[in-house]
């Protein structure tokens, strides 16, 4: 029988978490900055059953994921990822076999990551599993004071693939309710690559560091998590300035538009508005053009600043120009 909460207590629960791991339990997580750096922060909640849902998503995963949510913010801002606080709400339902799961995902990221130290406590929780995750990083002065300022025709970069976490999340649920209905477990296999982006996004590890020692300073940021268009949005309000994203130029995973079609989903709608795609958005300078062509080549240019009368619109390869909409933005 798994162990649960209750017989060990949260004390010892929290140091077998930490039993095997590179980091300390029970300490307060800090670090020193250089003369005049700047601490970055980001912070993510994930609510089981809004968020995610356990019938599909392995702890590990979803461990892992809250990782990456927090540190693709801190990559966004070119901040180096220090420190990780982890507030985990657990049910009963849940014993300490499945939070190591949990708990391994969150550890993997950080250690991926290059965090040096990571917090956690467990507070009880009656309606399933919460993850609280906040991450601290250090701008450097040197960075900062090499961040050109906006302009026109920065070119807008997309890290990876859009729309696909979603698309993916659509698989599953369907899949969920086949089984629900059905009692037969769905074949998954040709969506394999759809399913992992919303599973396991990937995060490549030490970008700002590569971009720096590139001389490369993209001169805006934002880590996609609520679609394109809302990081686009969030761009332009930061900066001043319009925005054009070309449809044609939108990176999709190979079989995004005959699973659309199978879902009945635009896959261009599903990038701009979708979730958890966990790809970074950069507006990079045009005279660092061909040096980020060629050194970034996981890139996508899909867009770029324009003047602020143009707005935030989406091109149609036939050149029709149609405004951005984004959730949570009023127009």
């Amino acid at each position: 029988m798994a162990e649960s909460f209750y017989d060990i207590g949260k004390m010892e629960a929290i140091r077998l978490l930490y039993e095997g791991t590179p980091f300390t339990p029970f300490s307060s997580p800090r670090f020193t900055t250089g003369q005049n750096s700047t601490v970055i922060t980001a912070q993510a909640m994930k609510v089981e059953g809004i968020d995610f849902d356990l019938v599909y998503f392995p702890l590990k995963h979803l461990g892992y994921k809250a990782a990456v949510a927090v540190t693709g913010e801190l990559y966004a801002a070119m901040a180096t990822p220090k420190v990780l606080s982890v507030i985990l709400g657990v049910s009963s339902k849940l014993d300490i076999k499945e939070i190591r799961e949990l708990w391994s995902g969150i550890v993997t990221g950080a250690r991926e990551f290059g965090y040096s130290d990571v917090a956690l406590d467990l507070v009880p929780s009656p309606n399933g599993l919460t993850i609280s995750i906040s991450a601290s990083g250090e701008l450097t002065q040197l960075t900062a004071s090499r961040t050109p300022k906006p302009k026109t025709k920065d070119l807008l970069c997309v890290s990876g693939r859009l729309g696909a976490a979603y698309l993916g999340l659509r698989v599953l649920e369907n899949a969920r309710k086949t089984f629900d209905a059905e009692g037969t477990q769905p074949d998954l296999e040709k969506y394999r690559m759809i399913v992992g982006a919303y599973l396991k996004p990937e995060l490549e590890a030490g970008l700002p560091e590569r971009l720096a020692s590139a001389e490369i300073y993209p001169s805006a940021g934002r880590f996609i998590t609520r679609g394109l268009s809302d990081a686009v949005k969030s761009i332009a309000r930061e900066t001043g300035l319009g925005a054009k994203v070309y449809a044609d130029k939108i990176p999709f995973e190979g079989n995004s538009f005959a699973l659309g079609k199978e879902l009945d989903i635009d896959p261009v709608s599903a990038a701009m508005n979708g979730g958890d795609d966990c790809q970074i958005l950069f507006a990079i300078p045009i005279l660092s053009f061909e040096k980020f062509r060629r050194d970034f080549q996981t890139f996508d240019i899909i867009g770029h600043l324009a003047e602020p009368d143009a707005g935030e619109v989406l091109v149609t390869p036939d050149g029709v120009e149609l405004p951005l909409r984004a959730q949570g933005w009023s127009d």
